[in-house]
């Protein structure tokens, strides 16, 4: 919400952003702490110095910058403790809203919804899966010399902490506001979009987290990815229906269109929920329509998003509802997230090229041994299990 524009009024978005990485940290005893338990005894002897402030903090950690024993700039990553708790109660606490939800509104069955967060949640604790994910994204763009990933010092690093290569980079609204120009604004939104589609639509992979604060943005207009604990894997016949989708929303071919929402994971689909569902789709799609440079603001701004998900829900609701299959969650969410970045940054690009340069040799067999061979080289379970 704190990165949708208009979503908020901005008094309260500038709030809820500083829990992106400004949220309050913990004191130096519980570093320590910490630190103790996850490197033994003798850790500070592990670093050639190591800040008692902490750089960053969020929700799940802190963020401490350190020099290592052979002079390199790194970050250390520590969880608070009994996060799993935590977790698990607010889980508890989301399964009653939900539950309660659905008393009163048919419009949207959010189970599957439920499940599928509580999963991503709980990878979001195993620093050690985040390590995998993060050289999955250093193997997924090492041919993007715009794109920086950290690098993972692994003796350093544990299941509750990460220690990894410092990136640099300022906030994207820090640098919005020293007053970037319109050929920097254009560069570091097609970074953004590299960065998040080409694992895309390459590995079926994305990162389903692109609030401000999970990542940052160099005076060049290069992109630091920073965080990997949301990461989603998908099986390549979902990826292969968001491009059959696109083809169907063009073309107008509804058996098409069918097709795609039934690979995703929707059910008894009618006309009239096609039409529903086609819909949200004709908004999210809509920069990808026009081979011409634009603004996603001509279609998207986030006033008239609420206005369609308004008439979405209106209309779901007069059919019965429908139920939101897990895959689609933080696909919408990236999608969403990405194109309020854009927003911010009042990029004018012609989408449709970037998206057709990414697609133009799709085989989604090629994407699966791709996907196979990237997910072991860095130890993570293929889709095809």
């Amino acid at each position: 919400l704190a990165t949708i524009p208009e979503a908020l009024p901005k008094e309260y978005a500038q709030e809820l952003r500083q829990l992106q990485s400004n949220a309050p940290s913990m004191g130096w005893p519980f570093v320590k702490r910490r630190m103790r338990g996850e490197l033994g005894p003798g850790w500070t002897s592990k670093f050639e110095s190591f800040d008692r402030e902490a750089s960053a903090a969020a929700s799940l950690g802190q963020v401490h910058r350190a020099i290592s024993l052979g002079g390199e700039k790194l970050a250390c990553k520590l969880q608070y403790p009994d996060m799993e708790s935590a977790v698990e109660a607010d889980l508890k606490q989301l399964q009653l809203i939900f539950a309660a939800y659905r008393q009163y509104d048919k419009a949207i069955d959010p189970r599957q919804i439920f499940k599928e967060l509580s999963d991503r949640l709980r990878e979001e604790l195993d620093y050690t899966r985040e390590a995998q994910h993060t050289a999955l994204y250093s193997l997924m763009l090492a041919d993007k010399a715009n794109i920086e990933v950290p690098e993972i010092v692994s003796e350093l690093s544990t299941k509750r902490l990460l220690t990894m290569s410092w990136l640099e980079g300022k906030p994207l609204m820090t640098q919005l506001a020293r007053g970037l120009s319109f050929e920097e604004r254009n560069q570091i939104a097609i970074n953004m979009f590299h960065a998040w589609y080409q694992p895309f639509y390459n590995y079926g992979a994305i990162h389903g987290d692109p609030h401000l604060g999970n990542y940052l943005i160099k005076d060049d207009g290069s992109v630091s990815l920073l965080d990997f604990g949301c990461v989603r894997i998908f099986r390549p016949e979902f990826v292969e229906a968001v491009i059959n989708l696109y083809k169907a929303l063009r073309d107008g071919d509804e058996e098409l269109a069918i097709a795609s929402y039934e690979t995703w994971g929707f059910t008894n689909i009618t006309k009239e929920m096609l039409e529903t569902l086609n819909l949200w789709a004709s908004f999210v799609y809509a920069p990808l329509m026009e081979d011409k440079p634009r603004l996603i603001s001509e279609t998207n701004s986030g006033e008239y998003g609420a206005e369609v998900a308004g008439n979405v829900h209106a209309e779901l609701r007069k059919l019965g509802g429908v139920t939101i299959p897990r895959e689609f969650v933080f696909m919408d969410r990236a999608a969403i997230g990405l194109g309020s970045v854009f927003m911010h940054l009042d990029a004018e690009v012609n989408w449709h090229r970037l998206f057709h340069e990414m697609i133009e040799s799709f085989d989604v067999e090629e994407l699966r041994q791709r996907q196979d061979t990237a997910l072991q080289t860095v130890g993570l379970e293929s889709t095809s299990a």
